[in-house]
């Protein structure tokens, strides 16, 4: 049951205006809107909203930083003592940006900190490749000297969605600041004040005017004039495939910007009946309920082996409802409220579509509580593949279990996809475990595990679940352009 929670009064709030060229600023319309808690329905302030003109403004404040001043100048080594000073200062404020993320949010409060631990980690992993992006000397034909160069790629547009929004800053300034790029960020519109009080720690950290700017604002209007502006040399987009091909499309349109994509997924998590039953059961939980379900990756395809099917889904349904929601500053809560309404209205329209095509509901399906928005732990039984509830991304707390009877079918049912960004197998047998990992089509494969992520481990996704990898070194590739220089002898 929901229980009452910290009122907006009891959380530091941070700036509420733009961040461009190191100082905040209103919007040029002077146009705010507002930004609700969840979990009451209630407005918790309002936030400076940005559209073109101030994109603009970034973009010019962020070439000119990137072109002159100190930020090109600055060696590779203090560009990494930055962001070590920057993860430093997110540290020493982590319980401040926990419970701000936990009010804008409404994901449990652990979890706010368990994402931070995530987010320090991030900035110092990728503090530490900032002096070791390296060239390579290359021996061609004939009497030359030829090596190569990695070179930033400039000004930078990255669009952050609203489900992970301290840990997607992270992933996304990161690398492109190790690399010496300029950046204009967009928060989502739902989420914006955890990534705009990072703002102020960038300046306090020291980062250059102009360096990293921050816009709240809409996707529609600041997202799209990022996508399609002439002098923004790159966009990075987490967020929704349908909204991947508006990106690409803009960028395609404009000036032929780098895009790199993370979107949507519908990822297969398959148990096979020899697998660790306790721990399949908790795990497959954890992967569908985690974050409210809100998680691109979700494990929202559900196989489970014929043999143990009915067994698995009678425990399934019994951990779904031992699972607490309510109040997300409770330390006891499991589950907060989905971000807003209109989210929470798109899942209880998953459910209706369930019960309507079929699928056996077990339990939940449900509002919890008279305000907020929180949704009872949903699970469907008997699902059809064809059914939309197995074909779409639901992006909530909405778990579907499908019987499969053996691996070369459930191969092939994984695959039957537009989406293919994360995918797990539940199995004893090692045999098993790698034949799924080497078929099904997907970015991340985890056995016997799953939701296990690390600065230095590439995420990303196959198929229109994305272009490009985050994270790791392969994520650095995606912030430098590769300049070949032949000298003749």
């Amino acid at each position: 049951m929901v229980t009452a929670t910290v009122p907006a009064q009891q959380v530091k709030i941070g700036p509420t205006q733009l961040l461009i060229n190191n100082e905040w600023v209103e919007s040029v319309s002077g146009r705010r809107f507002e930004t609700i808690n969840p979990a009451t329905g209630e407005t918790i302030c309002t936030v400076a909203e940005a559209d073109a003109p101030d994109v603009e403004k970034a973009v010019q404040a962020a070439r000119a930083a990137f072109k002159g001043g100190e930020w090109p100048k600055m060696s590779a080594t203090k560009r990494g003592e930055l962001l070590y000073k920057l993860a430093d200062l997110i540290e020493q404020n982590i319980d401040e940006l926990a419970r701000l993320e936990t009010l804008d949010n409404g994901k449990p409060v652990h979890d706010s900190l368990g994402d931070l631990g995530l987010v320090i980690a991030c900035y110092r992993y990728y503090a530490g490749w900032a002096d070791k992006v390296q060239g390579k000397t290359i021996p061609i034909n004939g009497p030359y000297f030829c090596y190569t160069r990695h070179e930033p790629v400039g000004v930078v547009g990255q669009i952050i969605p609203w489900n992970f929004p301290l840990l997607m800053q992270a992933w996304k300034l990161a690398p492109a600041l190790a690399t010496g790029n300029t950046v204009v960020m967009k928060t989502a519109e739902q989420t914006p004040l955890s990534a705009l009080r990072v703002g102020e720690l960038i300046i306090e950290a020291g980062f250059p005017p102009g360096v990293v700017n921050i816009l709240s604002g809409y996707g529609p209007t600041a997202g799209a004039a990022i996508s399609r502006h002439m002098d923004v040399d790159k966009v990075a987009f987490t967020g929704s495939t349908e909204v991947g091909h508006l990106i690409m499309e803009a960028a395609a349109k404009s000036n032929l910007k780098r895009v790199t994509l993370e979107l949507g997924g519908k990822s297969p998590n398959i148990v096979f009946a020899d697998a660790d039953m306790d721990l399949a059961i908790e795990g497959v939980h954890q992967a569908l309920f985690f974050n409210q379900g809100q998680c691109c990756c979700a494990g929202s395809r559900l196989f489970v082996e014929e043999k143990c099917y009915d067994e698995f889904v009678a425990k399934a349904v019994a951990r779904a409802k031992r699972r607490t929601v309510g109040n997300p500053f409770d330390a006891n809560t499991e589950q907060g409220p989905q971000v807003d309404k209109e989210q929470f209205d798109k899942v209880m329209g998953y459910i209706e579509s369930g019960m309507r095509e079929g699928a056996q509901m077990l339990c939940g399906g449900t509002q919890v509580g008279d305000r907020g928005f929180f949704i009872a732990p949903t699970v469907f039984a008997d699902v059809r593949d064809d059914m939309k509830i197995a074909q779409e991304e639901i992006f909530g707390p909405v778990m579907s279990i499908i019987k499969f009877k053996d691996i070369d079918e459930v191969i092939q049912r994984a695959n039957n996809t537009m989406y293919g960004l994360a995918a797990a197998v539940w199995t004893q047998d090692i045999s098993k475990a790698h034949a799924i990992a080497n078929n099904v089509r997907a970015g991340t494969v985890w056995v016997n595990c799953y939701d296990v992520f690390d600065a230095a481990a590439p995420f990303g996704g196959f198929k229109q679940s994305g272009i490009g990898r985050e994270l790791g070194e392969y994520g650095l590739q995606q912030y430098t352009e590769i300049k070949t220089v032949t000298i003749k002898l």
